[in-house]
């Protein structure tokens, strides 16, 4: 009895031994460190001299569409002077909100009032497909808040409630922009067809957030498992021994 302890008690330190500094690793990895792709206003670049008009870092639009939409801004800046980006991130940093990264974003690509008064800058994160749109004081005159609010709320996302259509999305929010930001009459937003709401394969962020502190408790119940296991074992061991001396 005495050696088969020794051998069950050896067996599980061997294991914790490889197992543990590997929990440690997933525990401060999920603990810790930020989500993939998590993206700052000091991860996006410097405009390029001629013009940046499209930033797609939550890689959501096809590069045909991507490069329509950069020739149609292109042509509303040389024609009216009035400048639009259109901004797409994967996720937001911790704590980052679609209004304070694009309001940040817009003061470190227009620093000064003078730079910001004929600029917008159309935002979204495509995790929560939450949004925002900036404009300066020029701007404000030919598009008012009301106007800028649809744009973003109502022209942006209702593609995206019916299959996450971004290319049509932008394209829609784009021409609509264009067409305010060039003294043309305002399209509004589009008719709103209720259909049947179907169940997408992308999580939320609070489903998100329920899986990780689901893989957290995880961890931790392994963590302790690695402790509690060979200390039991030992105790066993301890409790048996002076009886098998006997």
């Amino acid at each position: 009895m005495k050696q088969l302890l020794n051998q069950v008690f050896n067996l599980t330190r061997h294991l914790v031994r490889l197992i543990l500094p590997l929990v440690v690793i997933i525990l401060a990895s999920a603990l810790i460190l930020p989500p993939a792709f998590a993206i700052g206003v000091y991860d996006m670049p410097n405009l390029k001299p001629g013009g940046t008009w499209v930033v797609d870092k939550g890689d959501v639009l096809s590069l045909s569409n991507e490069g329509k939409i950069s020739t149609t801004l292109e042509d509303l800046a040389k024609q009216t002077g009035n400048e639009v980006r259109i901004v797409t991130v994967r996720r937001l940093d911790y704590g980052e909100t679609p209004e304070s990264f694009t309001k940040s974003l817009f003061e470190k690509w227009f620093p000064t009032k003078s730079d910001q008064a004929n600029q917008t800058i159309l935002m979204i994160d495509t995790v929560t497909n939450g949004n925002f749109i900036i404009s300066g004081d020029k701007v404000k005159s030919l598009m008012p808040e009301a106007v800028a609010n649809s744009i973003a709320r109502e022209t942006l996302m209702e593609p995206l409630r019916n299959g996450n259509k971004y290319n049509q999305a932008f394209t829609d929010a784009s021409d609509r922009l264009v067409a305010v930001l060039s003294g043309q009459p305002d399209p509004g937003p589009p008719q709103i067809v209720e259909t049947v709401k179907v169940e997408g394969t992308f999580k939320n962020a609070e489903e998100t957030a329920n899986i990780k502190g689901n893989s957290t408790a995880w961890v931790i119940g392994l963590l302790i498992a690695a402790t509690v296991i060979p200390m039991a074992t030992y105790y066993i061991y301890l409790a048996i021994q002076p009886s098998s001396e006997g």
